[in-house]
């Protein structure tokens, strides 16, 4: 069908809800179906995948392809007045229609010689062939339906044997032959009936409503396979299955195999024109119970719904504007569907509108009509472009970020750019002057291909940056694309310019060229822009590009920007030497403390500890001793004039008089530093430690000298000197008439620390003695002992075996504690001393 008819069509269907995805789309037959029902209106339609039948008020069967073409040569005109029903076998060869002019007419499409003309003399209101009736060898059967229901077959001799199947039920109004199963309508219900067994599986009785008749409402019966029934009658519908009996059901009573199961029984708010399955789902063509303002009929509607047990949920519902609709009742309409296709078509006297599901494409089209663009990419994405032909996502991708750029949304446009082009420069080149054309460049900057694998053309590089230099400054270098994408020198260019015309932001442009001038190597350039701009960056140029060896210049400038930073990268290379650096920074003392205070901890060989002293007195009080303590690289005397300057008494004590390192100490200047501690300080603690490690007594006098005319000294003194001196010097030294407080339990804890000691050293002695006799036993009893001689020992004058195994030979032997062993012969007369170890001893 064309996509002109589609349009037509769609503008006089409303869907329910505007903005809710509709299930299907509609096509409103044309071409030649347009003629025919302007002479005449459809009474019946058939459907088959090849071709369709329509049945007219004047009795003709139009035989149509499904672009609404006559297919020539193939207008029967069956009947003579309105046709009533049409049936088409499985395999679409023939078809069969009735009529109330009592006519019953079978057609062969390919040979005339299966025609067949039958007039029963009576009203025939429904036909239906069976589905395999184009089989060479069956009994070519078909049903009429009347006052009674009869099946027709085929006898051998080629005549027809007409079989009453039910006669007591009323006017036969519907049939449906489906397989191995019949089922029609009459008065009092739908009955089921097995055409292999030859019996009826059951009658569903069909309940009528208060003012309501059913003989008044045509029921529509289809089987949704061959074993599925599907009924609309009046405004109820039934879903029933054929199912098998159990053995045991078959065992126990004369059953028929089969039985009809109802599994879901259901009322609509509307009459029923059509019914059809949709996969689990029921497709009704729905006709108003109400009427409109003058009484006329309302439009009908397609309704797609989920059935239940007893009862349906609504999944769509379409208004059809179906040409006439205001004239139709209920039964005017029909509704068939070829199942393999899911297309449902239509019928109304004046019109044919054709059902189909929205494929793929379809769906896409909706959404972007709906400007709902992503979820259109969405079904793209997830199908990978299979079986849409009419979209791809570029195409789509192309619809929506014209839409975001009318919407104002540049940075999701951007975005979109990135999702959809990736980093595809042909696909992205076309779509960036869009951007260009609103002044939103700067939208679509952080999307858009930034390598040389992928770039785009260098012009629309710098269209980008001369958009930021005019309309975003601030932000102009947060992104940083390679060099190589764009040409600098014009770059460089446009941003004197800019900074020569510009009285705010100077300092973007600054560090613009900064950027740009490293990019042209111009180093020297660049690191002056980032020192004027006291910028961070300075220091990742310097790394980066290794320029160490021309910042000598700049090391007041590069300390004031960030000292801790500087002074890791003097100390990463050793391009400039450390005395350039000391003699750069002595014009400030701050600058120079931090360079060697760090410098020391790297190379401890006391180079600069001479101005390390100073510095540490000026900027780090906290440090300075501990320095004293470990270098031995300073000269004394300045350190201690300097500490002298400044009153630092801890300093000039460790200076004066600790450890190996002191040189005043050495020379006998212990008094001083006691006395620094003791009236500066005033640190009795600190005096007695430094009595005790120099273990002087003269300086043990000195302490109490100091301290005797001072009670809290002398008590602090007779606490704490017992263990050190003898208690009685202090006590002889205390003058008569001071008052000491405390000075009884000063006393007693001082002659306890003395009596502690004593005892300690009585217990001393006494394990001294006793180890003493214990040795003393142990080696009287080992020199007591026995000595081995072995053939190994030798003698130690003349060097022979002491032991010798000829008797001739044999020798006296004399041995010593000492395990030393000689021949008697060999000793000296008048000696009873080892040789060899009385030679050591003497020498």
């Amino acid at each position: 069908m064309s996509e002109n008819n589609v349009n037509d069509y769609m503008s006089d269907t409303e869907s329910s809800e505007d903005d809710i995805e509709p299930k299907l789309k509609y096509v409103r037959l044309s071409n030649d179906l347009q003629s025919i029902l302007l002479k005449s209106s459809a009474t019946c339609i058939a459907v088959n995948p090849k071709f369709i039948c329509l049945g007219s008020h004047w009795g003709i069967i139009h035989i149509l392809d499904h672009q609404g073409n006559s297919i020539r040569g193939k207008e029967l005109k069956a009947h003579t007045v309105s046709v009533n029903q049409i049936s088409i076998d499985n395999n679409g060869e023939f078809i069969a229609t009735c009529s109330d002019d009592g006519r019953v007419f079978i057609h062969s499409l390919f040979s005339k010689e299966n025609n067949l003309h039958l007039n029963l003399g009576r009203l025939v209101k429904t036909i239906t062939l069976d589905p395999n009736y184009y089989k060479y060898g069956t009994n070519k059967r078909f049903i009429t339906g009347d006052d009674k229901l009869t099946l027709f077959e085929r006898t051998f001799l080629g005549g027809l044997r007409p079989t009453v199947l039910c006669e007591s039920e009323g006017l036969v109004r519907s049939l449906c032959w489906g397989e191995n199963f019949l089922a029609w309508s009459s008065n009092v219900g739908v009955r089921v009936y097995d055409m292999n067994a030859r019996c009826s599986l059951g009658l569903i009785k069909w309940e009528e409503h208060a003012g309501v008749s059913i003989d008044k409402f045509r029921c529509n019966l289809r089987w949704a396979d061959g074993r599925t029934l599907l009924i609309g009658w009046v405004d109820t519908v039934r879903v029933c299955v054929i199912r098998k009996r159990s053995n045991i059901e078959l065992a126990n009573q004369a059953l028929p195999e089969y039985l009809v199961d109802p599994v879901s029984t259901f009322q609509t708010e509307f009459y029923i024109s059509g019914i059809a399955p949709l996969d689990q789902q029921l497709v009704l063509l729905g006709f108003p119970k109400e009427l409109d303002e003058n009484q006329k009929s309302l439009r009908p509607q397609l309704y797609i719904v989920e059935y239940r047990d007893n009862d349906y949920t609504d999944i769509c519902t379409d208004s059809l504007s179906l040409r006439g609709y205001e004239e139709y009742s209920v039964n005017d309409y029909h509704l068939d569907v070829l199942l393999e296709e899911n297309r449902f078509f239509i019928m109304a006297p004046k019109d044919v509108v054709i059902a189909s599901p929205y494929d793929l494409d379809d769906r896409i089209q909706w959404f972007i009509q709906h400007n709902k663009f992503k979820e259109a990419l969405d079904i793209l994405m997830q199908n990978d472009g299979r079986n849409i032909i009419r979209h791809t996502v570029q195409s789509v991708g192309v619809d929506y970020l014209d839409y975001l750029l009318r919407m104002g949304q540049y940075d999701a446009a951007g975005r979109l750019g990135l999702e959809i082009f990736g980093k595809n420069p042909n696909l992205w080149e076309d779509q960036i002057y869009k951007f260009a054309s609103v002044h939103q460049l700067r939208s679509v900057s952080p999307y858009i291909p930034d390598t040389l694998e992928s770039k785009l053309n260098p012009h629309i590089y710098e269209m980008i940056l001369y958009e930021y230099l005019k309309l975003n400054s601030q932000v102009l270098w947060s992104k940083k694309w390679d060099p190589g994408l764009y040409n600098i020198a014009a770059v460089i260019n446009a941003v004197l310019e800019h900074l020569l015309n510009c009285e705010i932001d100077k300092n973007v442009y600054l560090e613009a060229l900064a950027i740009l001038y490293s990019y042209e190597k111009k180093y020297d350039k660049s690191l002056s822009m980032y020192l004027k701009l006291k910028h961070m960056d300075v220091f990742t140029l310097i790394q980066k590009h290794d320029l160490y060896g021309v910042i000598h210049d700049m090391l007041l400038d590069l300390m004031d920007l960030d000292h801790k930073k500087t002074v890791e990268l003097l100390l990463e290379k050793n391009t400039l030497s450390s005395d350039k650096i000391v003699e750069k920074l002595r014009q400030n003392d701050l600058h120079l403390y931090r360079y060697l205070d760090e410098y020391d901890k790297k190379n401890p060989m006391g180079k600069y500890h001479k101005e390390l002293v100073k510095l540490y007195a000026i900027f780090a009080r906290q440090k300075l001793l501990p320095f004293l303590k470990k270098s031995d690289h300073y000269p004394i005397q300045e350190a201690l004039d300097i500490c002298q300057k400044e009153r630092y008494y801890p300093e000039m004590v460790y200076l004066l008089g600790v450890y190996y390192y002191l040189i005043l100490g050495r020379i006998g200047d212990t008094k001083e530093a006691l006395e620094l501690i003791i009236k500066e300080l005033k640190d009795m603690l600190q005096a007695i430690s430094f009595c005790q490690e120099h273990d002087d007594p003269d300086l043990w006098n000195d302490l109490i000298d100091h301290c005797i005319d001072k009670p809290e000294f002398v008590k602090f003194l007779l606490q704490s000197i017992g263990t050190y001196v003898d208690p009685t010097v202090l006590v002889h030294k205390i003058k008569k008439d001071m008052e000491i407080p405390g000075l009884k339990n000063s006393l007693v804890k001082m002659l306890n620390q003395y009596n502690l000691q004593v005892s300690v050293q009585d217990g001393c002695k006494k394990i001294l003695v006793s180890d003493y006799f214990n040795l003393q036993k142990k080696l009287v009893k080992v020199h007591q002992k026995g000595i081995s001689v072995c053939d190994e020992v030798v003698c130690g004058a003349c060097h022979r075996k002491l032991i010798e195994k000829d008797p001739s030979r044999a020798a006296t032997v004399m041995m010593f504690n000492c395990k030393h062993a000689f021949h008697l012969q060999c000793m000296p007369e008048n000696t009873s001393m080892c040789g060899i170890c009385y030679t050591l001893e003497q020498k």
